[in-house]
């Protein structure tokens, strides 16, 4: 059978436009239709997958056609092989080239996989950069809910009449994306806000196809495991599963809020929490500028370069001291206020650094402002996971070389600091080194900063106003207070190590006492050991009279106890 171009499952399209004195004109409009189930969007996946290998293979022989490479048994069975599916793939689709067939196919499955396809984009890691640029083409204005149908969603999550709540809503949206449509609304006490509403069907959807996608994954693992399609998947899984719940992005903007409370001109949107839910999701309305819009120009340069400063500072102090960062900022998440202010919205998707991850990240931005391109590599290796067949050295030779060149030409137009970890983390794929999804996501923050402090300023030097913010998050590494609060996450074990300390002492103790009263028959023989324990525990003696650092004392006290168990044993 031929393959033919389904509708999205979850929807269909309606076939004409809004007439034009409707709200919606002008906009795509969607129809709930029952979702398919399991084994029929198995099959559906199936056959695009299928088609996305066919149309690869039949651009690979054009590819090699063109180029009068068209000899080998390879070749000559690939040939063979595209000429005998074609009758059996999409018409309009297979002689176009494959990324474009591989981002028209993720359209046509619908919004799951406009979402991979999203993310998929920012891989520059382990995807050729032919399919990254491709990709970032994909849909960003999907089919809208009908207004009347949104009110009634609205009405049923919250538990109460929308008109209860709400002044007026703006039937019009804002914006409709592959999860979420949005809406300006003002409420009973007069503030203006944005209303989120969850698409109909969009959860149960992106549960069957995380399944779905679960086992694709592991298929795609064994033939082509260099691109670690298993572990790109399950990251997309666990952020997109997330992000559909509205309460997590209000968890999240609160968090920003805490994060920021001493930095009055960098703010996020309140949320008001009596009219969010799960699937609803309430918070102030940002009457700002876009950073491209073209006021902002206009704008005095002491404000402009306020901004700039302000966008240093926001994005730093996210990614390299709270370790909680926005992992979907691009322009349109960017609000400029009166003020000057910098307004952050749409914090559904954020990415978290670990304590570890985030201390070494921060060294390796510190020493890519310092211009220290050899420990700056030595960093950004020591966060990639080698693959088989990896080459850890080489990699680090090339971020090195490319760092050096980055510290000659320091200025946007010539070599952007952005650029240059995007080089940076781009390489990894052929070296088969693995980046955390969190680095890719730094990555795009760290791009769409320097892209709009472009904006503002065409002579930005992102590395002489970074220095400041990140010399100082530096330097509070070594403060006394955020010693003793690294001091205290191991207070735990070390309590543990303080109950158990009278035992080992006691062992030690008894162990010395029985070599002493035993005559030896070498008199070497566990010599080493005794004199071990011994000094040890006179050391932590003197040490614990003299008042000295209690953990040292603690520390030879142990250090006895298990040389005598280790000879006992």
């Amino acid at each position: 059978m031929s393959e033919t171009r389904p509708v999205t499952d979850e929807t269909t399209r309606a076939s004409e436009a809004a007439p034009p004195d409707d709200p919606l004109h002008g906009f795509e409009i969607l129809v709930e239709t029952r979702p398919p189930g399991l084994t029929r969007r198995l099959l559906t996946t199936i056959r695009h997958f299928g088609g996305m290998f066919g149309g690869g293979i039949a651009a690979w022989v054009r590819a090699r056609k063109a180029a009068d490479e068209n000899h080998g048994l390879v070749y000559r069975s690939a040939a063979a092989f595209a000429f005998l599916t074609r009758p059996f793939l999409q018409k309009d689709l297979i002689d176009l080239p494959f990324p474009v067939q591989f981002r028209r196919r993720l359209e046509i499955l619908g919004p799951t996989y406009i979402k991979l396809g999203q993310i998929l984009s920012l891989r520059e890691d382990i995807l050729p950069t032919s399919i990254t640029e491709e990709l970032k083409n994909l849909l960003d204005r999907l089919p809208v809910v009908p207004f009347p149908r949104l009110l009634e969603m609205v009405t049923t999550s919250l538990g109460r009449p929308a008109d209860e709540m709400f002044a007026s809503v703006d039937p019009r949206p804002l914006g409709s994306a592959s999860i979420a449509q949005i809406h300006r609304a003002v409420t009973r006490d007069g503030d203006e806000v944005i209303l989120k509403v969850v698409k109909p069907g969009i959860r149960v959807t992106l549960i069957r196809d995380a399944a779905l996608l679960k086992m694709l994954g592991s298929v795609l693992q064994m033939l082509i495991s260099r691109y670690q399609p298993k572990r790109v998947i399950a990251e997309f899984v666990d952020y997109t599963l997330k992000e559909v719940d509205l309460r997590r992005e209000a968890d999240n903007a609160e968090t920003f809020q805490a994060n920021f409370t001493d930095e009055d001109d960098i703010v996020f949107p309140k949320i008001y929490r009596q009219f969010s839910s799960e699937d609803v999701l309430c918070m102030e309305f940002f009457d700002g500028l876009k950073p491209s819009d073209p006021r902002t120009r206009s704008m005095s340069e002491s404000d402009r370069d306020k901004l700039v400063d302000l966008g240093a500072c926001a994005i730093i102090r996210m990614l390299y001291k709270d370790g909680f960062f926005h992992a979907d900022l691009h322009p349109g998440n960017l609000i400029v206020l009166p003020g000057p202010q910098a307004g952050f919205i749409d914090l559904g998707m954020v990415g978290r650094f670990n304590q570890d991850l985030r201390r070494t990240m921060l060294y390796y931005y510190y020493c890519l402002v310092m211009g220290d391109a050899e420990n700056a590599a030595k960093y950004l290796a020591s966060v990639a996971q080698p693959g088989r067949g990896a080459d850890p050295k080489g990699f680090r030779r090339e971020v090195e070389e490319i760092s050096r060149r980055y510290s000659r030409h320091a200025s946007f137009k010539d070599f952007s600091l952005a650029r240059l970890v995007l080089e940076s983390v781009g390489l990894a794929g052929r070296f088969r080194m693995y980046f955390p999804v969190e680095m890719v996501l730094m990555v795009k923050a760290l791009v769409t900063y320097e892209g709009v402090g472009q904006l503002l300023k065409d002579d930005l030097d992102v590395a002489s106003v970074s220095q400041k913010h990140i010399h100082k998050i530096f330097i509070g590494q070594f403060n006394p207070f955020a010693i003793a609060k690294e001091t205290l996450r191991g207070a735990p074990e070390m309590v543990d190590a303080l109950v158990k300390a009278p035992m080992l002492v006691t062992e030690g103790l008894r162990f010395l006492e029985k070599t002493t009263r035993e005559p030896y028959e070498n008199p070497l023989a566990g010599m080493r050991g005794t004199m071990l324990a011994g000094f040890s525990l006179i050391g932590g003696a003197i040490l614990a009279a003299l008042g000295g650092p209690w953990y040292l004392a603690v520390a030879m006290f142990l250090f006895a106890g298990i040389v005598a168990l280790r000879r006992g044993e």
